[in-house]
């Protein structure tokens, strides 16, 4: 860390160490939020430049209600603590748009919007549905285009970093895996992980632990982000892992490019649609949401692809509940053997 920069102390106790632990991501959501500041930020570095070139300007207007939440200056939103760390872009807007009120209050409440956005702010703190929506339709824009098509990378590249973070943690415990988060804006001097960061701070984990989450689109610097419901729970630290563009590979590669557009070649655009969406497990109401078509749709091209054994259908109370099958899930696979 160079001289004359703030920092933020964590401070660990043997009770930290022990109960420190790795996530494998910030989650869909958060990363689709920092992916709309790097695509901001005047210079991201060499390794987002192939992913910059090939996502500006194609989010344009929808990209405003997130954009909004981005004070020029101070703390910024903790979209992590807001959508939770799912890997599935509904789910993180289903909990987003049922986020608790007094956590809307404390996430918001030290925010310097812009005075443009200020009303419109309130009208979030304030649970304003049809403004969350706006918010939530931004979220899902911004994750099409900027995330989504680049997720199988992402996840294969967080599922590297995860694995090489748990093999330092089984060789040489907790603090071997500090040391080797060492860079130019992390330090580990025991018992304290220093962060750069643009005030100085100090944090007593207090015997919560630490958890530890690789991030892609985040910027340079770690963030700490705080559970601020529950103190007894462990902070979250989420640390940038793309460094290098060198080191990138095929990480910006579209990967529903050619596997996407020959599943609706093999299936049609909304038979592959639902196929997709089922991997979950959804039922026949929630599809037909999601998708924007109706039931009736919904049963026509569930049933055609039960019949070629790529879904299950069972019924669950009043609902019938649609989970796609091994061989389906082989299909949804990018460069499966069977398109």
């Amino acid at each position: 860390m160079g001289t004359g920069r703030s920092v933020k102390r964590i401070h660990f106790t043997a009770q930290d160490l022990m109960r420190t632990r790795v996530a494998a991501s910030i989650g869909t959501a958060a990363e689709t939020f920092d992916s709309v500041k790097l695509l901001r930020a005047p210079d991201a570095g060499p390794a987002f430049r192939r992913w910059r070139v090939a996502v500006r300007g194609r989010l344009d207007e929808r990209a405003r209600p997130l954009a909004a939440l981005l004070p020029p200056l101070g703390p910024e939103v903790d979209v992590r603590s807001l959508a939770g760390d799912s890997a599935c872009i509904e789910e993180a807007v289903d909990r987003l748009l049922g986020a608790p009120r007094a956590l809307l209050r404390v996430e918001f409440e030290n925010i310097r919007f812009r005075p443009a956005h200020r009303t419109w702010a309130r009208n979030l703190v304030d649970g304003d549905r049809e403004t969350w929506l706006q918010v939530a339709t931004a979220l899902r824009a911004c994750h099409g285009v900027a995330v989504a098509p680049y997720w199988d990378g992402v996840r294969a590249h967080l599922a590297e970093v995860r694995a090489a973070y748990v093999n330092a943690m089984a060789e040489g415990g907790v603090e071997r895996l500090l040391k080797s988060l060492c860079g130019p804006t992390l330090r580990w001097r025991p018992p304290v992980l220093e962060l750069e960061h643009p005030y100085e701070a100090d944090v007593h984990l207090n015997g919560r632990g630490l958890v530890i989450a690789p991030t892609v689109f985040s910027t340079r610097r770690a963030e700490l982000m705080h559970p601020v419901l529950d103190p007894d729970e462990a902070p979250v630290l989420a640390v940038p892992t793309v460094t290098d563009a060198v080191a990138c590979g095929t990480l910006w590669d579209d990967t529903r490019a050619s596997g996407g557009r020959a599943l609706e070649d093999l299936l049609g655009r909304t038979r592959a649609a639902v196929l997709e969406a089922a991997a979950g497990g959804r039922s026949t109401t929630d599809l037909a949401r999601r998708l924007d078509i109706s039931p009736a749709t919904v049963s026509h091209h569930t049933s055609v692809l039960r019949k070629a054994g790529l879904v299950t259908t069972r019924r669950e109370g009043k609902a019938v509940l649609h989970t796609v099958t091994s061989m389906g899930m082989a299909l949804l696979e990018p460069g499966s053997r069977l398109l």
